[in-house]
């Protein structure tokens, strides 16, 4: 299998359109890591990202018959763009269905490139069943982003510019993982020429197809997967990916979606570039290993897959940053509702820096407040906080990774109301598109009062709200029902020590 593939990926096609990309060595990161640290720059592509290779490999290799049908394929981002570029180079007629939810300048950009665009459905499974049916009535070749061994040869040839262009030991290669076209083209080549060069995965936690896959030793479907790292939301590991990587991938990180945030912006203060977040989800991967680990003087490349961000996503993902990195806590603690007790809270936090405080008065005996914490990664000074405000007799709550807390809490503080019964409170996450929200609304009918809504545009394919609804004892079954129906991913938040803190 491996001297297939590794023939395969010497003949690939692929210098027609992409070019070689560097690996630059990024020095404020191999001097906080202790270890030589090393990016390889697939963002440098024309289309901001590595799915050139494999897509233009694979179209280039279709029969004249199958080129004069024409091509389609599926896709909300990275591989579009790749399909559209070959179609354009090679003179061939392209389709490209994008969901509906699909950013404006991700469409724009497919359409410049002269590719028919077809906007069908809220997620990729709808895209792409659309796209099959089309394959059927058009006679067109369907190219897959990462299914296919074409594809994966093309991919490959990533790696096969790194064993070219690095000079010395090289002991780990951090690769990020959708499908698995990326990680499998390359561990294949990689394994067959240096098999001590370890080959380690990195995954979002909620998209990890691949650990998911190795765990029960075949490609499982996930129930549903996060959207911030939409590069990498797949649910299923491809057949052929998970073939290869099941003999040549060494391991498989999970990281959050703070610590890829945390990596975001250390690939900008070393290169200053912005990556979008699967491109930075490798580098996030990598500081894991390091840290738990503990080893130094390593020399590691992570592959910088792609830089197609939507400027929006910017704000959340600052905001999420300083937690990523452990340098910033929120907490929730009860305070006396008495004159001076905000001085005696603030003696305790003494000198680090209040980021976020938030307050509003709720009854006469305590005050609910807030309060994110600049913290030094390296020392002790969340326990020695912790322990400071329980010394006052403060109750305290570590909200750090309350999900809930970091994405809407924090801006409701001060939103109780006395008078409130059977309120059930729940995030949904729908598809962002015109009229999305009202049809969110309109599913839920008017059996329900809505006693508390946040909803907030962090620039993803996919919107998150924070609602409250009133549903009395002989409504629930009916309730339940509905939730069973509904076709939003969704999340049960009745008992979170946020909402129970501050709005309950």
């Amino acid at each position: 299998m491996l001297q297939e593939y590794v023939k395969k990926i010497l003949r690939t096609r692929v210098y027609d359109v992409a070019v070689e990309t560097p690996v630059d060595r990024l020095n404020f990161l191999s001097k906080s890591l202790e270890n030589n640290i090393f990016a390889k720059r697939e963002d440098l592509q024309s289309i901001f990202s590595f799915k050139l290779r494999g897509a233009y490999n694979k179209i280039a290799l279709l029969s004249d018959d199958e080129k004069k049908q024409g091509i389609i394929a599926a896709s909300a981002g990275n591989h579009a763009q790749g399909v559209a570029l070959a179609a354009l180079r090679l003179n061939i007629k392209s389709v490209i269905v994008m969901p509906q939810t699909t950013p404006e300048i991700k469409v724009r950009s497919v359409k410049e490139l002269g590719s028919e665009v077809i906007l069908h459905g809220d997620n990729f499974d709808e895209a792409f069943a659309f796209s099959q049916k089309l394959c059927k009535e058009e006679g067109y070749t369907y190219i897959h982003p990462y299914d296919d061994p074409d594809v994966i040869a093309g991919q490959g040839s990533v790696a096969m510019e790194i064993l070219r262009q690095f000079q010395g030991n090289l002991d780990a290669v951090f690769i990020p993982v959708g499908g698995g076209g990326l990680i499998s083209g390359m561990a294949v080549y990689i394994k067959y020429l240096h098999p001590e060069i370890k080959i380690i995965g990195v995954e979002a936690e909620d998209s990890a197809c691949l650990k998911a896959a190795l765990q029960k030793g075949e490609p499982v479907t996930l129930s549903d997967v996060g959207v911030f790292a939409d590069g990498v939301a797949v649910k299923r590991i491809g057949e052929e990916p998970f073939r290869i990587c099941k003999h040549c991938v060494d391991e498989v990180i999970t990281v959050s979606t703070d610590e890829i945030c945390a990596s975001v912006k250390d690939v900008f203060e070393d290169t200053r570039t912005v990556p979008e977040p699967s491109g930075a989800l490798a580098l996030a991967g990598m500081k894991k290993y390091i840290k738990e680990t503990r080893v130094k003087d390593k020399s590691f490349i992570f592959v910088q897959s792609g830089a197609n961000i939507n400027f929006d996503r910017l704000r959340h993902i600052s905001e999420r940053t300083e937690l990523g990195e452990n340098k910033e806590a929120i907490f929730g603690v009860t305070i006396p509702e008495i004159p001076g007790s905000f001085k005696t809270f603030c003696r305790a936090v003494g000198t680090l820096n209040i980021t976020e405080f938030n307050y509003r008065f709720a009854d006469s005996e305590d005050a609910q407040v807030f309060v994110g914490v600049k913290l030094d990664p390296d020392g002790n000074e969340k326990k020695k906080l912790t322990d400071s405000f329980r010394k006052l007799g403060y109750s305290v709550v570590d909200m750090s990774d309350n999900e809930l807390a970091k994405l809407h809490i924090r801006y409701m503080v001060g939103g109780r109301s006395e008078n409130l019964e059977h309120e059930k409170i729940y995030r949904f996450e729908f598809p962002e598109r015109p009229g999305a929200l009202l049809e969110l609304l309109e599913t839920m009918g008017n059996k329900w009062n809505i006693s508390m809504f946040h909803y907030r545009n962090h620039g993803a394919a996919f919107g998150r709200v924070f609602i409250g609804l009133q549903v009395p004892e002989s409504g629930e079954k009916e309730f339940e029902v509905f939730l069973e129906k509904i076709n939003y991913r969704y999340s049960d938040e009745n008992g979170n020590p946020a909402y129970t803190m501050f709005l309950g």
